[in-house]
């Protein structure tokens, strides 16, 4: 099993980094260097999770990539909040279900409201991480089930990966780190964490 740190607190975070034996992995988390969202990692998370040898998978969520995004969605967050609500109580005063359909298809039309950002805001992310902690520390972790449809222009589904690709040649990336970033890294670490987890159980025998 590996051990996910993308959604917990930070001194959660840095009690896990303190105990773990095997590499640790940010599943969907960007930079808060870059925007300042708690699920983001800090610098010094970043290099912690490089000196613990894990990987943090950049999320596609423009909220968490863009900070003008970020404030745009934290000033309509009120409003939007109350209409979702005044929907589900209306659904539930005429004894209907109220389904995750329905209820995404409401916050889709909130996030429309507000401009998507630039691509680039995503490969920001990217290099940024890779320049902090390393490029065998960077990966990809879209999250393009719990965004609804909140990325970044040009990033609509996973046919559009290949963008990345493209975004970090123009970069300067080689084709041997952006085989990681698109993955290797991920399966580094799941690799490396079998391998301490074998240990672990031949040591309690």
């Amino acid at each position: 099993m590996m051990v996910d740190i993308s959604h917990v607190a930070d001194q959660t975070f840095w009690d896990t980094i303190a105990i773990t034996k095997a590499p640790v992995i940010a599943s969907h988390s960007s930079a808060r260097a870059l925007v300042d969202a708690p699920r983001n990692m800090t610098d010094e998370m970043l290099r912690a999770v490089a000196k613990n040898g894990g990987v943090v998978q950049v999320n596609f969520f423009s909220g968490f990539v863009d900070e003008d995004y970020r404030k745009a969605m934290q000033a309509q967050q009120k409003d939007q909040a109350a209409a979702i609500q005044k929907y589900i109580d209306l659904l539930k005063a005429q004894g209907k279900p109220v389904s995750y359909i329905e209820v995404d298809h409401l916050e889709r039309e909130w996030t429309a409201k507000i401009p998507r950002p630039p691509f680039s805001s995503l490969i920001d992310h990217i290099d940024h991480i890779a320049k902090v902690a390393g490029v065998d520390h960077v990966g990809l972790g879209s999250d393009f089930d719990g965004v609804s449809g909140a990325t970044p222009l040009g990033m609509d589904s996973a046919a559009d990966l290949p963008k990345i690709t493209q975004a970090l040649l123009d970069r300067g990336y080689s084709s041997d780190d952006i085989k990681k970033i698109l993955g290797g890294n991920l399966l580094r670490v799941f690799h490396q964490v079998e391998i301490v987890s074998s240990q672990m159980q031949a040591e309690s025998r």
